[in-house]
């Protein structure tokens, strides 16, 4: 099983991050007031875009297809309260050349969607569980650390957002 890992660092006192992904690559985080990058959640749409680009490209240039451009539009609907989850991304993939196997290119996205590209496949399973935790440091160089809090599949992540209170949320099934 693999494992990928990501961390981000406050960067100045605003809400900026710099973001390294375990490949030792960096990324700046911001909000809208800051706007020095993308924000947190806009993430989600490019990270399935581009999983599902390099899926279907690496597809139909196996099928020999004479492809001069292509780009995917990846569009996603949030929910209008915190926590304001996706409920819906659309995929848009556009793709130029002179004669485009149209099947081809269908079973290209749907092999994507279905076998390859694993970012649909989390986003669009609920099967993953996200354990928050913490770790403190203390200026004399003591640690304390626990779990928070626990969400899985099926949960109702605006009642859990509605309590006021920590709490730890058994992972259904």
């Amino acid at each position: 099983m693999a494992v990928k890992t990501a961390s981000v660092a406050l960067d100045g006192s605003a809400l900026r991050f710099v973001a390294t992904s375990g490949s030792g690559h960096t990324l700046v985080l911001d909000d809208g007031t800051g706007n020095t990058g993308p924000r947190p959640a806009e993430l989600i749409p490019i990270a399935l875009a581009g999983c599902t680009a390099m899926d279907v490209i690496s597809i139909l240039r196996k099928k020999r297809q004479d492809v001069t451009r292509y780009e995917v539009r990846a569009e996603g609907v949030q929910m209008d309260g915190h926590p304001n989850a996706f409920t819906r991304i659309d995929v848009l993939h556009v793709v130029d050349g002179p004669a485009i196997d149209v099947e081809a290119l269908r079973r290209a996205i749907e092999l994507s969607a279905t076998k390859y590209c694993s970012v649909g496949a989390t986003l669009s399973a609920g099967i993953t569980e996200i354990h928050h935790a913490y770790l403190v440091r203390g200026g004399d160089g003591s640690e304390q650390t626990a779990e928070v809090i626990v969400l899985g599949p099926g949960e109702d992540l605006v009642a859990v957002a509605a309590l006021d209170r920590p709490v730890m949320v058994a992972p259904a099934g």
